[in-house]
């Protein structure tokens, strides 16, 4: 099975500061390409536990006594790796978004180069599906979609149109939802409203905001004192979350104070903001929009 090129790869990994006999996660598994990096940096001791929801990546499984990999969603992390026996480790590595292989492949729905039937789920078991988003949301709750995960300015107006189709019959496929919404898709700012569009359904279908919430909120008592976090985001969406949760431990608002005006935080960064050099997206496009932040827990 044909994945593409891990983004960051030696940043992020660099970013963990493996220790041989070290206990690592990599919550984005995919292709195994950082799996693979972390593990040849591992020693003999060392253990390395992997999740991905997506039954494709699968396939990609590492034959190595020092891997486990965990076919579920890492919403799910501290539960699981209680179930293996592990209550901290010494890193987590993640690379949020879609995988090039779940873009390249028609039939998921992901991509605006092709035409599938509206699906978009990284879990092909879970229920919601871009068609339900599509066809049964409200408009209000449609709207919401789009201005919250796609940041939309004409949401209201798409929102108001795709519900006034389908009314006359259900959008079934991506190039339906085109056609639906082509008076907002101008030849100069096409593929970028698709994306925006796309994005924001997919969000929705596959609970992208809250399950990184979720899984971020975990990450401090999961690991060690001294652990690292090496966190890959593609849109401000995540990466805005990734960098508040670090600099304050909290999505909204500000740390309690004590009566110094000091507070205490579970997480410190470690560097500045990595960005792919110009040469990495020259070769692999989808390394673009990727930003990369790393913390250590004190």
């Amino acid at each position: 099975m044909e994945y593409h090129n891990p983004v960051l790869l030696k940043e992020t990994v660099d970013g963990l500061n493996i220790k041989a006999d070290g206990v690592y996660v990599d919550v984005t598994f995919g292709g195994g390409g950082h799996s693979r990096e972390i593990l040849s940096r591992l020693g003999e001791n060392g253990r390395l536990f992997a999740f991905d929801q997506d039954k494709d990546a699968l396939e990609n499984t590492i034959e190595d006594a020092r891997f486990t990999l965990i076919h579920e969603n890492f919403r799910y992390i501290k539960r699981f790796l209680r179930f293996h026996g592990v209550r901290q480790v010494d890193g987590v590595l993640a690379d949020f978004g879609v995988s090039s292989h779940q873009f390249d492949v028609a039939e998921r729905g992901f991509s605006t180069r092709f035409e599938a039937d509206l699906d978009m789920r990284m879990n092909q078991q879970n229920k919601l599906s871009a068609f339900h988003v599509v066809n049964e949301y409200e408009e209000e709750q449609l709207k919401q979609v789009f201005l919250q995960y796609g940041e939309l300015r004409a949401a209201p107006a798409m929102a108001r149109l795709i519900v006034a189709h389908r009314r006359t019959a259900p959008i079934i496929t991506s190039e339906q939802l085109k056609g639906v919404l082509r008076k907002f898709l101008l030849p100069r700012h096409e593929n970028k409203v698709l994306a925006q569009i796309y994005q924001a359904i997919r969000i929705e279908v596959n609970q992208e905001i809250e399950v990184l919430k979720e899984f971020l909120e975990q990450t401090p008592e999961v690991l060690f004192k001294g652990g690292r976090l090496s966190f890959i985001s593609y849109h401000s969406l995540e990466d805005r979350l990734v960098k508040r949760f670090i600099r304050n431990g909290m999505f909204e608002g500000e740390p309690e104070r004590d009566m110094f005006g000091n507070f205490e935080v579970p997480l410190k960064k470690v560097n500045g903001l990595i960005v792919p050099s110009k040469e990495e997206i020259s070769v692999n496009s989808r390394a673009r929009s990727a930003k990369l932040r790393i913390a250590e827990k004190l």
